[in-house]
């Protein structure tokens, strides 16, 4: 698809037309919102207040604000102004109260000219990679009533597939806006762990700051650009040619719990890479192997010392990874992140061979509500948390696949992503 059609470029073109309004267009996301079959996609909405944001927006603003009418919705571990922050927690939905100021994220969005649709459904603390929660129930795809969304940012992937919004705000920690944009057939954008500084992440609920990263799902990938410029001040870098450039995929034996599926998509993308001449090769992923030993302790560590104190009004199995976390040593966590710098030098060394590395965001094409997701998430951790542990940004590619760049190449990793678009 090429940019001047892509969903926001052509909202806003229809704009600059006279061809439509905020207003329309809010109505219509609003018609089609919660239209999953668990009805669940958002966590808190309130059409009023949207229909206000639309209504302030100056038209004079649309050629200087990015996103000048564009139906955005927000992770619910984000404050808003006037609106509860659940994080997927019913506890905390009752507790925290309503906030007072916006956080850092919703600042920008409403400074862009974004019109806010509501605050988005997630896997508990955003501590899950498959979109369910005890308390606000499992996130089910919109066009797949039978498939999970995937997690953690499950009700951002849905509130793009239903259409109530254009462009959703996630958080990926392990995989939480790659897997559900994989999942549900969406664009992700995974920002570089160095542009998440803390005042970004001011009025947001953090799950494990070594790791935590901002970024958006989106339908188009011609759109990742001004999404990024947006939401990080990125420059509209110029698209490096195909040609010659050098993309490094694991070892067949790394892949070797994927799905057929999924192997047949990441041939397809080498026949696509490779009829533009860039130049594919294999690495040796072994040492990929480990990212999970290290990544899981650290993580932990980190939630329990956030949540510490409300471990039991979390559902099971996330109360039992922060009470795990909890024990975790001082002593033990110094190794561990002895173990992560030799990850990240060895990891980071792969690029001055390759300019991106390409490997599937997950080795199963979809989760089933009815089937048992126990053993999913580790499979599906050991794609994902390689790239984490680096804080590497990473665009998902049409098909499940991680487009990943060198730390703060996001800008260009973006332009790359919309030329990919029309290969």
């Amino acid at each position: 698809m090429s940019t001047s059609s892509s969903p926001l470029q052509s909202l806003r073109q229809r704009y600059l037309d006279h061809q439509s309004s905020p207003i329309a267009e809010l109505e219509s996301a609003l018609l089609h919102s919660n239209t999953n079959i668990s009805h669940n996609v958002y966590v808190t909405q309130n059409a009023a207040w949207s229909r206000g944001e639309a209504e302030r927006l100056d038209r004079d603003n649309l050629a200087t604000q990015p996103l000048w009418g564009i139906p955005v919705s927000l992770k619910d571990c984000f404050d808003l102004a006037g609106f509860t922050s659940s994080c997927g927690s019913a506890f905390y939905r009752d507790h925290k109260g309503i906030a007072s100021e916006d956080s850092a994220v919703a600042a920008r969005l409403r400074t862009a000219g974004a019109i806010i649709t509501g605050k988005t459904h997630l896997h508990q603390l955003a501590y899950g990679i498959t979109g369910q929660n005890a308390d606000f129930g499992d996130c089910m795809q919109p066009n797949a009533p039978s498939q999970l969304t995937g997690g953690s940012s499950s009700g951002a992937a849905a509130s793009i597939q239903e259409g109530s919004a254009l462009a959703a705000i996630g958080t990926d920690t392990g995989g939480s806006i790659r897997v559900p944009a994989a999942l549900c057939g969406l664009s992700g954008y995974r920002s570089s762990l160095s542009l998440n500084t803390p005042e970004l992440w001011r009025g947001g609920a953090h799950l494990a700051p070594s790791f935590d990263t901002l970024g958006w799902l989106y339908r188009d990938l011609a759109d990742g650009a001004l999404l990024g410029h947006a939401l990080f001040d990125l420059p509209f870098a110029p698209a490096p040619e195909l040609a010659g450039l050098t993309v490094g995929i694991p070892s067949a034996s790394f892949l070797h719990d994927c799905a057929p599926t999924i192997l047949d998509t990441l041939n397809r993308w080498q026949s696509k890479l490779a009829q533009q001449h860039v130049a594919l090769s294999r690495f040796d992923a072994a040492f990929w192997n480990d990212a999970m030993s290290i990544f899981a302790p650290i993580q932990a560590s980190e939630a329990a010392t956030l949540h510490r104190g409300n471990f039991t009004h979390f559902e099971a199995p996330i109360a039992e990874r922060l009470f795990w976390g909890e024990s975790i040593t001082a002593d033990e966590l110094t190794s561990l992140r002895a173990r992560l710098d030799i990850f990240r030098t060895a990891t980071n060394a792969l690029f001055e061979h390759f300019d991106y590395l390409l490997l599937p965001c997950s080795p199963i094409p979809a989760l089933f509500a009815s089937d048992d997701q126990s053993e999913a998430r580790a499979r599906i951790l050991r794609y994902t948390t390689p790239i984490s542990l680096c804080g590497l940004p990473v665009v998902t590619l049409p098909g499940g696949l991680q487009l990943v760049a060198p730390m703060n190449g996001d800008a260009t990793l973006l332009a790359l992503s919309a030329t990919l678009a029309n290969a």
